[in-house]
């Protein structure tokens, strides 16, 4: 599950709000003994993602708090070390386009691309191993075999490189 802040107002519909907030996380859908009304008033705006891989290329990151083991596994292997609000302007500068409401996206070499990270060609894959999945609403496709040469890439340089140092994204595979 993902989490951005407040998302929405109280008629439960989405703003432009959703991108000012520097944060985004990634929690467990289930922690302790804590429930919640989806999309409740005044509180944060809960985001439903696939697997992790999905996640991230939507440009979260593990939370701190239900997910802290992941978390300190994700910036280790990004290679952050300073304050946490400096991850995540680092991280949001790597995924938002500034007052455009975008999402930005770069490219790279598919060789170079770690398992976890998710391409966009027609549509968005996942890389994993010598293949490539469909990224569909009801999960992964087939395997197809991966493409050769440069590809635009949706994962935001951060956690391409926190998985090519051995983060290992929770992945919900066929």
């Amino acid at each position: 599950m993902g989490n951005r802040g407040i998302l929405h107002g109280n008629d439960q519909r989405l703003g432009r709000q959703r991108w000012q907030h520097k944060s985004w996380v990634t929690c467990r859908l289930v922690w302790k003994d804590w429930h919640r009304t989806v999309m409740s008033p005044n509180a944060y705006t809960e985001l439903f993602f696939w697997d992790e891989a999905v996640a991230l290329a939507a440009g979260h990151r593990p939370c701190a708090l239900c997910r802290r083991e992941h978390y300190n596994a994700y910036r280790e292997a990004a290679g952050m070390s300073g304050p946490v609000a400096e991850m995540d302007a680092a991280l949001h500068a790597e995924r938002a386009i500034p007052r455009r409401f975008e999402q930005r996206r770069h490219q790279a070499g598919v060789e170079s691309l770690p398992n976890g990270t998710i391409i966009l060609e027609e549509t968005p894959k996942l890389i994993f191993d010598d293949a490539v999945h469909e990224v569909r609403a009801d999960g992964y496709g087939p395997p197809t075999p991966r493409p050769i040469g440069a590809v635009t890439v949706l994962t935001p340089p951060m956690s391409v490189r926190a998985m090519a140092e051995g983060y290992e994204p929770e992945l919900v595979m066929p």
